[in-house]
C-alpha cells in the first residue's frame, strides 16, 4: 500500500473480519432493539463473557451493566437510535465477579436504504491508561453516583467502589464521630484484604502518627501526596511491613469538609495489586482527588443530615401508630408498617415523607376486638397528622362501644374538620379508606363497615381469597355532588368466619408497587401475594406477614400497613341463660354464676367477687328494665326506637345506682302484675385464657351512669362497687335495648404466681 485507501499489493493481506478479530478494543454490535447481534474476541474478554454461552439475542443490559448505570445505558441507546453519537462511562460486573469501568462510544448503524438498524459500541478499560479525559470522566460518574443516593452506607461504598481499581489500588474512608475517627470503608483491589491487626479495619478507630501524611492534609486542610517518604511515620511496624509486601508506591490523602466542618479524610494509594501504566499519583491526581473529596463531603454530609430528617420522620409515623397489642383471647395478630421511599420533589430535592396508613386491634366489651386498617390520601406531614387524629377519634368511639357503621359516620364528620385551604379559595380535604370490623371469638361472627378500603385476604384450611365484603361504601372525606353530604349512609353487615380462619388485611400500598422501570400493576401484584400466602398459610401469623411484606418486588412509592390476624378458640367457653325479671331470680342468676365460675376452673376469692358483681348489675335490671321490649334500629340518619320508654316525664328515674332496698316492692310489683313474663332479661357469662366476662342484656334504652352517694343514702353505691372490683366495665346500646358487663381476672396474685410456676415445671 503507497497510498492511504489503496489495498495491499502482498497476499497475506489481512481480511476486515481479522482486523476486527485482533483490535485490542471491544466491538459489539447491538440491533435496534437493543440484543447482542456480534461481539470480536476482545469484547468477550472485558465484559467478562462465559466461556460456552450463548449471548446472541440477549440484551445489552445483560453483559453485567451495574443496576444504577442500566437507565444511562437505555438512554444510551435511544440517544443513538435518534441518529446521535454518544460517549460515555458505565460501571460493569465481569463473569468472574469483579467491577471494572467501561469508556464507550457508540454510533449508529444503517442499512443499505441509509435507515438506522442498529449500534456499534466501541469500548474499553476506562482511566488505568491514565488519560486525562477518562480522568474528568471519572469525577462525572462520581458526581452522577453521589447525585442518585442520600444513604450513608451505600454513599461512601459506592464512591469507593468507582475509584477501585481504576484509580486506585486502596480506598480508606475514615469519618469522625464525635471526637474519634473512625474507619467507615476499606477497599481493596483484586479481592485483597489486609492480614487481621495490620491496617486499620471498619469499624476501628484511626490514629495516624503526629508527621503521617493524612495527619497533614487534615491539618493543613489540604490534599497532600506522598511518595518518596511513604513509609516514613507508619501507625506501627506491622501496617509498615504489610504495606511493603502489598508494594504500596504512592498514595493521596484528601480531607472532607462540609459546611466549615471537618467530617474526616479520603485516602487513596497505589500498589503493586493490579496493572497500571502509572505508579505515583502527581499533581494533576491531587487536584482530582480534592474536587473528589469535596463532592464526597457533601454527600456524605447530606446523606446525614437525610438520615437524621428520616429518622425523625419515622419516630414520629411510629409514635402513632401501635407497637403491641396487649394479648386478645381468640386472636393472634402480627403487623408491619413499611414507610415510603424517598420522595422526589421538584424543586425542593429529595425529601422524606411520613404517609397516612395506619392499622389497629382495640379491645372492647367483653372479649370483643375492633380490627382496623386504613389508608389517607397523601404523604407527609398533613396526612400523617390526620391519621394520628383520626385512629385517636376511632379508639374514643369504638371503645364507646360505638356500632362499625355508626362509627364510620362520626369519622367521615371528623374528616372534613381537618381539612386545610386549598389556595383556591377552597377546603381540601383528604379522602380516608378505612374498613372497621368488631370480631366476637366466642360466635365467630364480624360485624363490619367499609368506607371504600379492599377486602381482606381469608386464609382457610382449603384456600387463599378475597373476604367477600356484602358492602362497600364511599371513603372518608368525599361527598357526593352538591356536597350536602345527606346521600352519604355507610352500612354495616355481619358475617361468620370459618373454624381457624386468618385475615390478612393490608393497604395499597401493598399491591401498588412499581417494577423497577415499569409501572405498578395492581391486579398482578394482588395475585402474586395472594400466591405467597398460600405457600405459608400453615405458618404462624410473623411468618405470613414476613412472606406479605416481600411478596411484591419493586419501588415503595407508598407507605404500607399490614395486619394479619389468626383466630382460634381455645379456652374460650360461654354459658348464658334468659331469666324473668323478678327479685327472686337474682339468686338463680347468681347461683349459676356461681356453677360456671366452679367449673371453669375460676380462684374461690375471685369468683366470690365476681358473683356479688353479678347480684349487683342483676339487681339493677331487675328494677330497671321496661316492661314491655323496645327495638332500636343503626340509620344512615341515626337511631330509630320503635317505642319510647314508658314513662318520658320520669328524668328522675335514671339507670345509675343500686337500690337493693327496692327489690321488695319491685317483687310486690311483679304479683299484681298481668304479664309478669314480659320484662326478662339475658345473662351470658364468657371465659377467656385469663378472664371471665359478666354481660347483662335487657330491653331498657337507658345506659347506667355512677352517681355520687350521699354517706347516709342506703342506695346508689351498686355500680361503683362494679367499678372498684372488676378489671373494666361498661354498657353498650344493642338493637334492642342495651347490655351491662363487666371483667374479672380468674386468678388472683397468688394464682397468677402458681400458674406461672406450672408453666414453668
Amino acid at each position: 500500500m503507497t497510498r492511504w485507501g489503496e489495498p495491499f499489493r502482498e497476499s497475506g493481506a489481512l481480511a476486515k473480519a481479522e482486523v476486527v478479530d485482533q483490535a485490542q478494543i471491544a466491538i459489539v454490535v447491538i440491533d435496534r432493539f437493543s440484543l447482542l447481534r456480534y461481539w470480536n474476541p476482545y469484547a468477550r474478554e472485558l465484559f467478562g463473557f462465559v466461556g460456552g454461552r450463548d449471548y446472541v439475542g440477549l440484551s445489552l443490559l445483560d453483559i453485567g451493566i451495574h443496576e444504577s448505570d442500566r437507565e444511562h445505558a437505555s438512554q444510551l441507546a435511544r440517544r443513538v437510535l435518534r441518529g446521535e453519537p454518544w460517549e460515555g462511562t458505565f460501571a460493569v460486573l465481569k463473569g468472574d465477579s469483579t467491577w471494572i469501568h467501561v469508556r464507550a462510544q457508540a454510533v449508529p448503524m444503517h442499512d443499505n436504504a441509509g435507515e438506522i438498524d442498529g449500534i456499534a459500541l466501541i469500548a474499553r478499560e476506562a482511566l488505568r491508561s491514565g488519560r486525562v479525559e477518562e480522568q474528568y470522566g471519572l469525577l462525572e460518574r462520581i458526581g452522577s453516583r453521589l447525585a442518585s443516593s442520600l444513604e450513608f452506607d451505600s454513599t461512601v461504598k459506592g464512591v469507593a467502589g468507582i475509584l477501585v481499581p481504576q484509580f486506585a489500588d486502596h480506598c480508606f474512608i475514615d469519618l469522625y464521630d464525635h471526637d474519634r475517627l473512625v474507619r467507615q470503608v476499606s477497599v481493596h483491589a483484586e479481592g485483597w484484604s489486609p492480614p487481621p491487626r495490620t491496617w486499620f479495619d471498619v469499624g476501628d478507630e484511626v490514629r495516624y502518627p503526629e508527621r503521617h501524611f493524612v495527619t497533614q492534609a487534615m491539618r493543613r486542610l489540604e490534599t497532600v501526596v506522598s511518595s518518596d517518604y511513604l513509609y516514613e511515620n507508619s501507625p506501627n511496624d506491622r501496617s509498615d511491613r504489610v504495606s511493603r509486601q502489598v508494594g504500596v508506591t504512592s498514595a493521596i490523602a484528601a480531607p472532607l469538609r462540609a459546611r466549615g466542618e471537618v467530617l474526616g479524610v479520603l485516602t487513596l494509594a497505589l500498589s503493586g495489586l493490579s496493572p497500571r501504566q502509572k505508579s505515583t499519583y502527581g499533581g494533576f491526581d491531587r487536584d482530582l482527588v480534592g474536587a473528589i473529596a469535596s463532592r464526597v463531603a457533601l454527600a456524605i454530609d447530606n446523606a446525614r443530615l437525610f438520615e437524621e430528617e428520616r429518622s425523625t420522620a419515622l419516630a414520629f409515623q411510629n409514635s402513632l401508630l401501635p407497637s403491641h397489642f396487649p394479648p386478645l383471647d381468640g386472636l393472634t395478630l402480627a403487623h408491619r408498617y413499611l414507610p415510603a421511599g424517598p420522595l422526589q420533589a421538584h424543586g425542593h430535592g429529595v425529601q422524606t415523607q411520613v404517609g397516612g396508613d395506619f392499622y389497629d386491634a382495640i379491645p372492647l366489651s367483653a372479649g370483643r376486638v375492633g380490627l382496623v386498617i386504613g389508608d389517607v390520601e397523601g404523604r407527609g406531614p398533613h396526612a400523617a397528622a390526620v391519621m394520628g387524629q383520626l385512629r385517636a377519634a376511632l379508639r374514643a368511639f369504638a371503645q364507646a362501644d360505638r356500632e362499625p357503621a355508626d362509627i364510620l359516620r362520626e369519622l367521615d364528620e371528623w374528616v372534613r374538620q381537618l381539612g386545610t385551604p386549598d389556595g383556591n379559595g377552597g377546603v381540601w380535604i383528604p379522602s380516608v379508606s378505612c374498613l372497621y370490623m368488631v370480631y366476637d371469638a366466642w360466635s365467630r361472627e364480624l360485624s363490619y363497615a367499609n368506607a371504600g378500603h379492599a377486602s381482606p385476604l381469608l386464609i382457610t384450611s382449603e384456600s387463599v381469597d378475597a373476604l367477600d365484603l356484602e358492602v362497600t361504601d364511599r371513603m372518608l372525606g368525599v361527598r357526593a355532588r352538591g356536597g350536602s353530604g345527606e346521600d352519604i349512609v355507610y352500612h354495616q353487615a355481619d358475617l361468620r368466619l370459618p373454624l381457624g380462619a386468618t385475615l390478612v388485611m393490608y393497604t395499597d400500598g401493598m399491591v401498588d408497587r412499581r417494577p423497577v422501570g415499569g409501572r405498578a400493576d395492581p391486579e398482578r401484584a394482588l395475585a402474586r401475594l395472594t400466591e405467597r400466602v398460600a405457600e405459608v398459610a400453615d405458618k404462624d401469623v410473623e411468618q405470613i406477614a414476613e412472606a406479605a411484606v416481600h411478596s411484591v418486588p419493586g419501588e415503595l412509592d407508598d407507605d404500607t400497613a399490614l395486619l394479619v390476624v389468626r383466630t382460634h378458640s381455645e379456652e374460650l367457653a360461654l354459658r348464658e341463660g334468659w331469666f324473668p325479671s323478678e327479685a327472686s331470680t337474682v339468686g338463680a342468676a347468681r347461683h349459676l354464676a356461681a356453677d360456671t365460675f366452679k367449673d371453669w376452673g375460676v380462684d374461690r376469692d375471685q369468683a366470690e367477687l365476681a358473683c356479688l358483681l353479678v347480684s349487683e348489675i342483676v339487681t339493677n335490671v331487675v328494677i330497671h328494665a321496661t316492661p314491655h321490649p323496645v327495638h332500636r334500629e343503626f340509620t344512615g340518619s341515626g337511631v330509630l326506637d320503635s317505642e319510647s320508654p314508658l314513662d318520658p316525664g320520669g328524668a328522675a328515674d335514671e339507670f345509675d345506682e343500686d337500690w337493693s332496698d327496692l327489690l321488695e316492692a319491685v317483687a310486690e310489683e311483679d304479683e299484681s302484675s298481668d304479664d309478669p313474663g314480659d320484662k326478662e332479661f339475658l345473662l351470658r357469662l364468657r371465659r377467656g385464657a385469663s378472664a371471665v366476662w359478666v354481660e347483662v342484656f335487657d330491653h331498657d334504652l337507658r345506659l347506667p351512669r355512677i352517681r355520687s352517694a350521699a354517706a347516709d343514702d342506703e342506695g346508689g353505691r351498686g355500680l361503683y362497687l362494679v367499678e372498684q372490683l372488676a378489671s373494666r366495665w361498661g354498657s353498650r346500646p344493642t338493637p334492642d335495648g342495651k347490655a351491662v358487663w363487666f371483667e374479672m381476672p380468674m386468678h388472683g396474685d397468688a394464682g397468677v404466681e402458681e400458674a406461672e410456676k406450672d408453666d414453668e415445671e
